[in-house]
């Protein structure tokens, strides 16, 4: 499957300093940034928005992995692909049928971006096994979305096996809630390449030793 992928959550950084904490995590050895957008309806939280992407497309020239935990997220595909975001993960939940689940993902491609879909813990793969051709990325959430920090569950780890045989093998299965050193093991002994890890990395003392030992 190749080397995993480390995308650190900007929500654990200190947005006080953001283009320096995006720096030192790419200086750390993170590959892409991960970046959760939350409208308050859809998750309880409000994070950021299309502004702030633009502003981090500036700052940096990492892949920009970017997580609409929103409703409606046809109506914001547009935004956040002009604002410069390389790939468009979008939940499944939020779709009203399956074939407004194959209209994000094709509005997402065609703005030459890479689309992903999520699952949140209550969902079965099988739900998304109908669109595993056409997306270049799943996320598994192994916490409820919406809040970092959050105790990682074993269970929802149990569907990337099943997502992966049924998958080409260039899909990315990205794993997101409680990744640290012990449990990002698990994950990719799973058949997980993608692993964002928030609070592990950036209330970490030393970024560079929190991003190596995901990898070790």
């Amino acid at each position: 499957m190749g080397k995993t992928i480390i995308s650190p959550s900007i929500l654990s950084a200190d947005f006080a300093k953001l283009g320096q904490e995006i720096s030192d995590a790419k200086d750390a050895g993170a590959d892409w940034i991960h970046i959760d957008v939350m409208d308050g309806h859809f998750v309880p939280n409000i994070t950021i928005g299309v502004p702030v992407v633009k502003s981090i497309r500036k700052s940096t020239d990492l892949i920009l992995d970017t997580h609409l935990m929103i409703e409606n997220p046809q109506k914001y595909v547009e935004p956040f692909a002009k604002a410069g975001a390389d790939i468009l993960t979008f939940h499944y939940e939020a779709c009203k049928s399956d074939a407004e689940v194959i209209e994000v993902i094709n509005h997402i491609k065609s703005f030459g971006i890479k689309a992903g879909i999520s699952i949140k813990p209550k969902t079965q793969p099988d739900s998304i096994f109908p669109f595993l051709e056409m997306v270049d990325l799943v996320l598994v959430m192994t916490v409820e979305p919406g809040f970092g920090g959050q105790e990682f569950m074993h269970d929802c780890a149990q569907k990337i096996p099943s997502i992966r045989e049924k998958s080409r093998e260039d899909l990315i299965i990205q794993v997101d809630g409680g990744i640290n050193n012990i449990t990002s093991k698990i994950c990719t002994s799973l058949g997980a390449n993608s692993l964002v890890a928030g609070s592990y990395i950036y209330k970490s003392d030393d970024y560079k030793k929190a991003v190596r030992s995901l990898l070790n």
